[in-house]
């Protein structure tokens, strides 16, 4: 484990000051890795966003700031900070950001 995950363990942390909007870019910080699921932190500017891809496992998406228009397996979220869904296993799903916006993202590998 990095110095910079050992620095999140058992202290308060605010998740939105752990990524860092950029031009142009999707950014990501991963907080967990185990062999169980990940956790992941995302920061997409405005326009950004993932194309169309599926997971072997279910994910849970969380809206952390911000605004971002998630489609599974073609039907259209639009979700608003404060707000989740799960992207169900093998279902085909896309990300897009309407705003700038942060997620947290988590997978369960079981």
């Amino acid at each position: 484990m990095n110095q910079n995950k050992n620095t999140l363990l058992a202290q308060p942390t605010t998740l939105t000051g752990l990524v860092e909007y950029q031009a142009d870019s999707v950014v990501s910080r991963t907080i967990i890795d185990k062999t169980a699921g990940t956790v992941t932190l995302f920061a997409f500017n405005q326009g950004e966003g993932l194309s169309e891809h599926t997971a072997s496992y279910d994910a849970l998406v969380y809206i952390i700031e911000g605004e971002a228009e998630v489609t599974i397996s073609g039907k259209l979220l639009r979700l608003r900070q404060g707000e989740l869904t799960i992207m169900p296993a093998n279902e085909p799903h896309a990300l897009s950001a309407v705003t700038k916006f942060k997620m947290l993202l988590v997978m369960i590998r079981s």
